[in-house]
């Protein structure tokens, strides 16, 4: 698999840690991952960005799950 040159940052400015994860509201980074971004290189930011699509797919899959027993349940 070819890496890319340069990766891009995640940022969406909604810029706001959530006191319960302590993940950033916009791009579902932890306060380190945020940190270490300017100085990382290309396979710490590949692994920083395969760790915050996991993190949100769960968080959607949650909800999700929760959204349908809810309405089973009504």
């Amino acid at each position: 698999m070819n890496r890319p040159a340069y990766v891009e940052s995640p940022c969406i400015s909604v810029c706001q840690l959530d006191d319960a994860t302590g993940l950033c509201l916009g791009c579902w980074r932890t306060r380190d991952e945020i940190a270490v971004w300017g100085r990382a290189d290309t396979e710490t930011r590949l692994a920083i960005l395969e760790k915050l699509h996991e993190r949100r797919e769960h968080a959607r899959g949650v909800r999700r799950r929760e959204n349908r027993r809810r309405g089973k349940r009504t």
